[in-house]
């Protein structure tokens, strides 16, 4: 409710304007009824016939007669001991009498002869009486319930509608951005997207000068499709294209459409597109279009009215029924492009689809470049590094590292953010904050250890497996020790390094069963890991002998209907395939570790001594790698000389790989490598 408007002067007198709300009428109303019943209460008319009235004065009990001179009528104000002989008298409540006595010359008789036996000796009053008491209660309801119903149809036609309520439910939510109410964003502040930046730079450029591309017989793309993982930068871009193009934005979720009343998402459809086509040429941004886009028919509601689909009808006649050149384009984003309705992707509708990737290395240097702007940096901070130790970030992740690290800073009273806490950022995001109380039994630090360092002795002598950075035993987050790598950014995998990357991971349960004689739930994690994996080599990429150019995967999102792809001899050889692939290389990783048992044992030994490894003390022990990589060469120009301290180079931590379903892309395999944790759970 907003009945003052401070921001608004009337252009003539400079002062506020006062909005009208049906608010201030509920105000009035009840100031009336207030004052009425604060009068009421305050005075007690009670009234009588004329006989009894000169009676009462005869007897002494007025103090003062009022007289109203245009109609027969008389009241009396009783004194005290008269007042007490009234039914429902309260102390301090004045009693007044009323009569329809005769005309004021005959009153003034009675007056007089009352003053001159002594009968009365109050003062006397003469008044014109008024009747807006009883005209208030009588047509007031009436005026009342008139006012209501004229405000009632100003709502139900829609001119006054910008309050809200019930009969606005149908009107669109969209926010709309203009050159008087813009965004700050800019395409100055969108780092990294070089392509999908050029193709939204584009659109503008349609907006901007329509007639370059009309005159030579093109028609502008009426929308565009901006499709890609979480926090990887759709919105902002969309929120760069309202601060550059100039013309009106119209922004939106997809859930804004969806309402428990049958009717409203297709009326706020409608209701979208006529602003639209009113203020064009404009933008109409609808984010998370999967909420409202999603195909038809695949969740039927027993032949009941579903108001999801008769929305996405509706959307779908509003982009497809204006003009070609009518200068409205729609953009839209979501991050399940698989589940959207074929007719909403085809041309004529979203033209273009434009995907927005996890950024790569140039890409992270770029966005690290336009979050530490406004953060207070010392020389020590190196970007450079930073980027490769973010690989797997989207935009979000690194502006919360930044975020992360300014606030570490400041918790340690710094005047400016340093390597050291940018570090610590990333290790904090990754793998929970350290816990070094956590209580943990000797026997269990040296299982730890031993846990660990397999990993780090079998990694060291794979060709493929990602460099190590880092090993702790310190409890962080719900891990009771964490492995850091380097992983290595490929576009294609080859199975080798799947097959490295599965040994290196197995090397911790490998260890424990060779050198404590036992094994425990702390592999639970490294297990699931490779169990995934290798479910992915077999029905998704076609990498078993027994089964070879195979892929179960579905990218269309069908979900291949009610049963399996595959018949129960299949599945059987499957599951044979994946037992196959992991105990080879469980038997790979105890291998390696029998061949290089004494340099282990003096890593786990480290380990339980200074709770924390690095590259240097694997080098110093093993030597250094056989297969020299990039990662390798950037790795030997950092600064992590200070092994007795704590780390000053440190890498995100490799990562668990997420469920995958027929409905999301498999786990590829850089994936699997970049930027997580080996969680000793």
């Amino acid at each position: 409710m907003k009945n003052f408007k401070p921001n608004k002067k009337s252009p003539k007198s400079g002062m506020p304007k006062f909005g009208f709300s049906i608010y201030w009428m509920y105000f009035i109303i009840l100031a009336i009824l207030g004052g009425l019943l604060y009068f009421d209460n305050a005075s007690q008319v009670e009234n009588v016939d004329f006989t009894q009235f000169k009676k009462i004065v005869m007897n002494g009990g007025v103090d003062e007669i009022t007289i109203f001179s245009n109609k027969k009528e008389v009241e009396a104000l009783l004194s005290d001991s008269a007042a007490t002989k009234i039914p429902g008298y309260q102390p301090g409540m004045r009693m007044v009498i009323k009569s329809q006595g005769p005309s004021a010359d005959k009153m003034d008789t009675y007056v007089e002869e009352w003053t001159n036996s002594g009968k009365f000796t109050g003062s006397v009053k003469y008044e014109n009486g008024s009747d807006f008491s009883s005209y208030l209660w009588s047509f007031g309801p009436i005026v009342l319930l008139i006012v209501f119903w004229i405000w009632m149809m100003r709502r139900m036609s829609g001119r006054d509608s910008s309050g809200g309520g019930v009969f606005s439910v149908g009107k669109s939510k969209a926010k709309i951005f203009d050159k008087d109410n813009s965004t700050n964003v800019t395409f100055k502040d969108v780092a990294g997207l070089s392509e999908a930046k050029t193709e939204i730079e584009e659109i503008v450029e349609f907006l901007k000068h329509p007639q370059r591309y009309t005159n030579l017989g093109g028609k502008i793309p009426k929308g565009a499709l901006l499709v890609g993982p979480p926090g990887t930068g759709k919105t902002l871009l969309a929120k760069a294209v309202a601060g550059e193009a100039g013309v009106p934005f119209f922004s939106l979720s997809g859930s804004d459409f969806v309402e428990m009343f049958v009717g409203v998402g297709a009326s706020r459809v409608r209701d979208l597109f006529r602003q639209a086509k009113e203020k064009a040429p404009c933008i109409v941004f609808i984010d998370e279009i999967d909420a409202v886009g999603r195909a038809r028919g695949r969740n039927p509601n027993m032949g009941s009215n579903d108001e999801r689909e008769n929305t996405l009808n509706q959307l779908l006649t509003e982009m497809d029924g204006f003009g070609t050149n009518s200068g409205v384009i729609v953009l839209a984003a979501t991050n399940r492009a698989d589940i959207l309705d074929k007719a909403l992707m085809r041309a004529g509708r979203f033209d273009r689809q434009i995907y927005v990737d996890l950024p790569d290395l140039n890409d992270r240097v770029a966005i690290f470049n336009v979050h530490l702007r406004k953060i207070k940096t010392d020389d020590t901070v190196d970007v450079d590094l930073l980027a490769r130790q973010t690989p797997g970030f989207s935009g979000a992740d690194i502006a919360n590292v930044c975020n992360e690290a300014a606030l570490i800073a400041a918790r340690h009273n710094k005047e400016f953010v340093g390597r050291q806490d940018f570090i610590d950022a990333v290790d904090r995001i990754i793998g929970g904050l350290e816990k070094r109380n956590k209580i943990t039994t000797a026997e269990e630090k040296h299982a730890i250890a031993v846990h660990e360092a397999g990993h780090a002795t079998v990694s060291w002598h794979l060709r493929y497996a990602n460099p190590l950075i880092k090993v702790t035993i310190v409890p962080r987050g719900k891990a009771l020790g964490a492995a850091w790598y380097l992983p290595e950014e490929r576009q294609i995998t080859p199975a080798q390094a799947l097959l490295d990357e599965m040994c290196a991971t197995l090397g911790g349960r490998a260890a424990e069963e060779l050198f404590l004689g036992r094994i425990s739930t702390g592999a639970a994690n490294d297990l699931e890991r490779v169990t995934k994996q290798a479910y992915a080599m077999v029905i998704y990429y076609g990498m078993s002998d027994r089964l070879p150019n195979l892929s179960y995967y579905d990218s269309t999102g069908q979900d291949y209907g009610f049963s399996k792809p595959y018949s129960d001899d299949r599945a059987r050889l499957i599951d044979e395939e994946v037992s196959r692939i992991i105990n080879e290389q469980y038997e790979r990783a105890k291998e390696i570790l029998r061949k290089y048992a004494e340099g282990h044992g003096d890593l786990a030994q480290i380990l339980i001594d200074r709770e924390v490894i690095f590259t240097e003390d694997v080098e110093k022990i093993f030597g250094k790698r056989q297969w020299a990589s990039r990662t390798d060469e950037i790795l030997s120009h950092a600064d992590v000389t200070d092994v007795t301290a704590i780390p000053v180079s440190t890498d995100e931590p490799q990562s668990d790989t997420e469920p995958s379903s027929p409905t999301t892309p498999p786990p590829l395999p850089e994936e699997v490598a970049a930027g997580k944790s080996d969680k000793n759970e």
